[in-house]
């Protein structure tokens, strides 16, 4: 009767023990995650310059498309040489290609037949630059 009693008291002992882990776990958790929240305000989760080798996606969403207007320029030479520079930049490309969804495959075939017309372009273009020497 005794040995059962002091093996019930035992466990009750390792539960109480057990349960003061879990609060104390749950403590540091807490104050950890507290800690996180911290340090990120202070660095204010400064975001990360876009570079020009990144993609619309990259972006937000945001285009960074700018031109100098010189003085006494007609606005629409000035016009002109936006959509030039807008074009160049890819952004409209790439809302057209995510206007619908596009899974992996339909991509790669785009991928594909975009490279393939590029390949083309540069060729004429070789061609023309040689036959103009």
């Amino acid at each position: 009767l005794e040995l059962s009693q002091t093996s019930v008291a035992q466990k009750n002992n390792t539960c109480d023990h057990n349960r003061s882990d879990f609060t104390m776990v749950k403590r540091v958790s807490v104050i950890f995650t507290f800690l996180l929240a911290l340090v990120a305000m202070v660095n204010g989760f400064a975001p990360i310059q876009p570079t020009q080798t990144q993609s619309l996606t990259a972006l937000n969403g945001v285009s960074k498309v700018k031109i100098q207007v010189g003085d006494g320029e007609p606005i629409e030479s000035a016009l002109r040489r936006f959509k030039r520079e807008v074009n160049k930049s890819g952004h409209l490309m790439e809302l057209r290609h995510r206007r619908y969804f596009e899974n992996s495959q339909e991509r790669v075939k785009r991928k594909v037949k975009e490279g393939r017309l590029r390949k083309k372009f540069e060729r004429m273009q070789r061609r023309r630059m040689q036959q103009q020497t």
